[in-house]
């Protein structure tokens, strides 16, 4: 007998040193075959406040994936075909900031891409499209989440720009400068292309940045594993208290159309030219349109 496909509304991406959640209830694992590969692995489905939600580890159980390697077309495509209309991503962050201290949640509002050679898109071999990606956070979404974090007493700032580089090393000294020079709130690995595929797979997007460390521009509090490790501990605990009480409320909030309607108009390929084979393997996000 065929093993009935599960259902999740919300899906939580959980990043450095937030690899499980014991806040969702009668949890299983289920994988996803997908035309892009594996995912980062198993993904955790059950309900967490009586909302189906779907918890996907970024760099997989034991953080065994390098920011590089992270298959992030798979794991957006297996949440999509989970069901999941929303995601609520976690990842740790380095301040660029004074008033960014370290075991500070920030909710970014703008995204600044320097990876190198990444998988940007789930589109091409005979079928484009071109989505909008402004706002690349979703700000409803992120209102809902800071005003959770209020409530719980969680440190939280709304706004600013995520930075996403290549890693797996962090910055240099000249580069936090560069960065800083340039106005940025943050340094991260994860975020890009995550928020652009899950744009393209029109699901609302936000992304919950938990600051590690000063990356390594502040005298006297340079960036350290022993330090980095130290503040993950302290961030993912908040985390976890923070998706117990904002999930329930983020699935029962109104979709953005600028995010679930997000390829509505954006496939430029002419209908006469769209290849076949393309649309068959995109058709999980594509079917309302083609």
């Amino acid at each position: 007998m065929k093993k009935a496909k599960p259902f999740a509304k919300v899906g939580v991406i959980g990043g450095s040193g937030l690899y499980s959640s014991d806040a969702i209830k009668s949890p299983r694992e289920w994988r996803v075959k997908t035309p892009f590969g594996a995912h980062s692995g198993p993904i955790l489905l059950g309900e967490l406040a009586g909302v189906p939600c779907a918890f996907l580890p970024r760099h997989g159980r034991g953080h065994v994936v390098t920011p590089t390697e992270i298959n992030q077309r798979a794991n957006v495509w297996a949440l999509k075909s989970l069901g999941v209309e929303r995601v609520l991503a976690f990842g740790a962050v380095g301040s660029l900031k004074e008033e960014l201290p370290p075991r500070t949640f920030v909710l970014p509002d703008q995204l600044v891409d320097r990876t190198k050679g990444r998988a940007q898109t789930f589109f091409g071999g005979g079928l484009v499209a071109h989505v909008a990606l402004e706002p690349p956070f979703a700000p409803g979404q992120n209102r809902i989440v800071a005003a959770c974090a209020e409530e719980l007493g969680i440190r939280c700032v709304s706004g600013g720009v995520y930075c996403c580089m290549e890693g797996p090393a962090f910055s240099t000294k000249a580069e936090s400068a560069l960065h800083r020079s340039l106005g940025w709130s943050l340094i991260g690995m994860t975020a890009s292309p995550e928020a652009k595929l899950a744009r393209e797979a029109e699901l609302v997007y936000s992304l919950v940045a938990m600051v590690t460390d000063y990356d390594c521009w502040k005298e006297g509090e340079e960036v350290s594993t022993e330090l980095v490790v130290r503040n993950l501990m302290a961030n993912s605990a908040d985390a976890q208290r923070l998706m117990r009480l904002a999930v329930p409320r983020l699935a029962a909030a109104p979709l953005e159309p600028a995010f679930s309607e997000a390829l509505k108009n954006a496939i430029f390929t002419d209908s006469k030219h769209r290849s076949p084979a393309a649309l068959k393997k995109l058709n999980l996000l594509i079917h309302k349109y083609v």
